[in-house]
């Protein structure tokens, strides 16, 4: 056990005075920041947010009522104004304003011309704006047959929607949140997975692991180095967590924070088992990439030899998320129990209230016996493989080297 701690200190220093291990940390804490200030940064560089349109009825065809116009929904400021077409377009080149509409009479029904700087990227007049000016004309023309309260409620749909659903698992929790975390937890589990091969790989290549090798047995030293760059990847994706809900709290505006990320779900025995799961999960990927980094030599095979583990590591993850989409699905379920994508589906099926107790428990166990007959394979072919200089080891060989007894 001791010589396990000893391994992985050793590790711990090594991953934290990489300058790429710093570089990708402060990348990555930065890039929080700034993509959290977003919105005050389009805001700073575009105003208030919304487009300046002018609206100009000319032929009073909206008869005096154009200030009525409820732009709510369609992402302008209007105002109403009498320019000619020529006063128009220099406002529009002299960015006073985005947009303008020429209201006109026509033959059989009124013609609006909808004018802007460059249509290259328009694919038709914005959806908001057809039915604010198509509901505030018939509003117009209904108030003109003179109907009575009774027969104007029954042409005006006043529809009560509610949401309900079939199944009988009640599904609580904001989507959102759960997509988050579970990309969060991906990049903690592969980022830390993939560094234990290169660690394995690279340690070979510069012959350390042979001074390793006289201190240490090789199980102590797949253990301590799997356990040290776990620690140092568990503590950088907190600090991201942290990071991330401070920018949060201090950039982002209440009301859009409240609206779009709902942390009434999160708990602390939510975050509890979110941290099992990463370690169950760091764990079974970990092993899994280091006994693939032991049976390489040199550093160009890295790649080609962790293809296969990233290619199950992509599939596993893409299971559990897009699961999420029905979350009460059978599909759900077997990504929450299948021990290679369970660590990023079952924390947030517990986070929705859909999953039972015993699930949970069945979870875990499938995925520690998963962890240990990985562990086994990786530290026994480790064992045979860890001064191999020779070249990457084929599939027959490692078997080959599994069931050697020497």
């Amino acid at each position: 056990m001791r010589d396990i701690f000893v391994v992985a200190k050793f590790t711990m220093k090594e991953m934290v005075k990489k300058t790429s291990y710093i570089l990708l940390t402060l990348f990555m804490l930065l890039a929080i920041i700034v993509g959290f200030n977003i919105p005050k940064l389009i805001n700073a560089v575009g105003g208030s947010g919304e487009d300046e349109l002018l609206i100009v009825d000319r032929d009073n065809v909206f008869e005096g009522k154009i200030g009525m116009l409820n732009m709510a929904d369609s992402g302008y400021n209007a105002r109403i104004g009498n320019e000619s077409y020529e006063e128009i377009k220099q406002m529009i080149n002299d960015e006073e304003i985005s947009a303008a509409i020429i209201i006109e009479k026509g033959e059989d029904k009124p013609k609006v011309r909808y004018i802007l700087d460059n249509i290259t990227m328009m694919y038709g007049v914005p959806e908001g704006l057809i039915n604010a000016f198509n509901s505030l004309y018939q509003n117009i023309q209904l108030e003109k047959l003179e109907l009575t309260e009774a027969e104007w409620q029954s042409i005006t749909p006043d529809f009560d929607f509610t949401l309900e659903q079939v199944e009988e698992e009640e599904v609580h929790g904001n989507i959102l949140v759960m997509m988050i975390m579970s990309l969060v937890l991906f990049e903690a589990i592969y980022v830390s997975a993939t560094q234990v091969a290169v660690a394995i790989t690279t340690e070979k290549t510069s012959k350390i692991v042979e001074t390793l090798a006289t201190s240490a047995n090789p199980k102590a030293i797949v253990l301590g180095k799997t356990l040290g760059i776990g620690l140092v990847g568990l503590a950088q994706t907190l600090l991201i967590i942290i990071t991330a809900l401070i920018s949060a709290k201090c950039f982002l505006d209440p009301e859009l924070l409240n609206q779009a990320l709902d942390m009434s779900n999160i708990t602390l025995g939510l975050g509890i088992i979110t941290i099992i799961y990463f370690i169950l999960g760091y764990s079974l990927y970990s092993l899994l990439y280091a006994l693939l980094g032991s049976t390489i030599s040199r550093q160009e095979d890295i790649q080609s030899v962790q293809t296969p583990a990233t290619l199950l590591t992509i599939f596993a993850f893409y299971l559990a998320y897009f699961s999420m989409m029905n979350p009460t699905s059978n599909v759900n379920v077997f990504a929450s129990l299948l021990p290679f994508s369970s660590p990023f589906c079952m924390p947030f099926r517990i986070m929705m209230g859909i999953s039972s107790t015993s699930d949970v428990i069945l979870s875990i166990v499938i995925l520690v016996i998963t962890t240990l007959v990985i562990s086994k394979v990786a530290i026994k072919i480790y064992s045979k493989a860890i001064l191999n200089y020779s070249g990457k080891l084929s599939i027959k060989d490692m078997i080959e080297l599994y069931k050697s007894k020497n």
